[in-house]
């Protein structure tokens, strides 16, 4: 089976990460928990925490401006600019419409993607849509979070797993030379919406004093349910992907996963025969930063040399809904 031709591709990646580092003898000081006990059970040691003041769009629109130099392009050559975020500057309007303001953008589609850490597959995905019928030319795509403002500190288990960041891509249509995004599959499963949630401030519940004390404007998380799919999923993703593409595991250089644990992303290695050396790591540094995980990571990456024009690249992501997704991309 002979690969699909590609219809968009990467033209630049960029990325952002605040300031700020907090180590996990920092959160030892604040929770009932251990440097020890952290990275062993999920390979996290360090995450960046955005500055008072600093905002999701500052962040991503610094992640923007560098995938858009990294292209050699401006804000102005932009079509469509897509956000993947569970964490904007306000409920209403989107996060996208703060970035186009900061950018500089003209008058173009700009819009949210409310999938968690899957928030950048999702957005590529639709990206390489609107390229390939001709609606756009260039997208960009950012993954962004800034979850320290939306995590309850006194609980242990979801506030040592998270940090800010993002990430950013600019797609435009492929070449033909066989470079590019080569097949991209998403998915969700509403039977598990409550595994990984916001409760307060939607329609459902909206917001009272008592449920700011009680925390539920923030995230909770059933953990062992997340962790139960997430090695199932992403591995389920990553090979119709594959197939999609008329590739096999053994067919690609690296894979670019959204790092939320390291023993998640150990496992899928495993399920898809791949030694770890394969997968671009740097959730020891940045924890889970949800929809900037990946976009960080590539971007890393790709800057460092590691990932070379014409390598075969997978990315896989599971998050909130759960939404969950995979893409294979020829750099």
């Amino acid at each position: 089976m002979s690969s699909p031709q590609p219809r968009s591709r990467i033209l630049g990646t960029g990325s952002y990460t605040p300031a700020r580092v907090l180590h996990n003898t920092d959160l030892e000081k604040i929770v009932d928990t251990s440097d020890s006990w952290i990275s062993e059970r999920t390979g996290i040691r360090r995450r960046h925490i955005a500055a008072e003041g600093e905002l999701t769009s500052d962040m991503a629109a610094a992640a923007g401006r560098s995938a858009l130099d990294a292209a050699g392009l401006s804000a102005a050559d932009l079509d469509m600019i897509i956000v993947g975020t569970i964490s904007g500057d306000t409920p209403m309007p989107s996060c996208a419409v703060y970035v186009q303001q900061k950018l500089g953008a003209q008058e173009i589609p700009a819009f949210d993607i409310s999938a968690a850490c899957a928030g950048f597959v999702y957005g590529l995905t639709i990206a390489d849509q609107f390229i390939a019928n001709g609606v756009a030319r260039h997208v960009l795509v950012i993954g962004v979070e800034l979850l320290s403002r939306i995590l309850n500190w006194k609980d242990r288990t979801t506030c040592v797993l998270f940090g800010d960041g993002a990430g950013a891509v600019v797609l435009g249509p492929a070449s033909g030379d066989g470079r590019g995004i080569i097949s991209t599959r998403i998915f969700s499963d509403g039977t598990l919406a409550n595994s990984l949630v916001i409760p307060g401030g939607g329609t459902a519940e909206p917001l009272t004093p008592e449920g700011i004390e009680q925390s539920r404007n923030k995230v909770h998380m059933v953990g062992q349910d997340i962790f139960k799919v997430a090695v199932k999923n992403l591995s389920s993703a990553s090979l119709i992907a594959l197939e999609t593409a008329g590739m096999a595991a053994g067919d690609l250089d690296w894979v670019v996963a959204h790092q939320a644990n390291l023993r998640i992303i150990s496992q899928v290695a495993a399920r898809l025969s791949l030694p770890l050396e394969r997968f671009v790591l740097n959730i020891e540094e940045y924890g889970n930063t949800s929809s900037a995980s990946i976009p960080i990571a590539l971007d890393e990456a790709v800057r460092d040399g590691r990932i070379e024009p014409g390598q075969n690249v997978l990315f896989c992501a599971l998050g909130a809904g759960i939404s969950w997704g995979a893409s294979v991309i020829r750099m």
